[in-house]
């Protein structure tokens, strides 16, 4: 798979995933949610993005919706509980989330969910990830960004958009508390050049 990206100015050197300890912003939203946000936490991390693209075993899927078949606007691929990851800044970056968040989540961090944006037309709708036990627990979901930043909004559970954050070059985030209840997130289409980009959205056990 070929990969038409240009790495950021600060992106380039060598990959490390230092400790969060210190480096992590809380912002409070509401009804107990809240997100934790560490600009270029993976450092070197454009050197990771043709890693990943090609490493991953990318494919793309055909969903129902309103009676109809449409193609998921995305490439994507899933690594299950105890499933090896493909490149060894993940298992790096799992194994540090679990360290900072175990005690406060309460179990570790097991799988990971791989979404490749290749254009501004790729996207992903308004959602939280409520199926499994996020639908009735807080709980949390980490996102590391690789690659050219792209917009993750944010709204309360049907209201209007409260914010956004731009995500890439090794950015973290991770949303919180009653945060897949109450709020939503989406990655919107855009008609602006941007480059490609890839999330990887770590996850405890039966929370998707």
């Amino acid at each position: 798979m070929s990969v038409d990206f240009q790495a950021g100015l600060f992106g380039a050197g060598a990959v490390e995933v230092p400790p969060l300890a210190g480096r992590v912003r809380r912002v409070a939203l509401s009804k107990g949610a809240w997100v934790d946000l560490v600009p270029g936490w993976v450092q070197g991390a454009d050197e990771v993005f043709p890693r990943l693209v090609e490493s991953i075993p990318w494919h793309a899927e055909r969903r129902e919706m309103y009676d109809r078949t449409v193609e998921v606007p995305r490439l994507l691929c899933m690594y299950g509980v105890g499933q090896q990851l493909p490149d060894p800044v993940l298992t790096r970056a799992r194994d540090e989330l679990n360290r900072y968040y175990a005690a406060e989540l309460g179990e570790e961090f097991v799988t990971a969910g791989c979404c490749y944006y290749r254009d501004g037309r790729d996207s992903v709708a308004w959602h939280g990830d409520r199926i499994g036990r996020s639908r009735t627990e807080d709980t949390m979901v980490a996102i590391v960004s690789f690659g050219s930043p792209r917009q993750l909004s944010l709204r309360p559970v049907g209201g209007r958009l409260h914010g956004s954050y731009p995500l890439g070059h090794g950015d973290l985030i991770v949303m919180g508390g009653s945060c897949q209840r109450t709020w939503e997130h989406a990655i919107l289409k855009t008609a602006r050049a941007v480059g490609p980009r890839i999330s990887v959205q770590f996850r405890p056990y039966n929370v998707f």
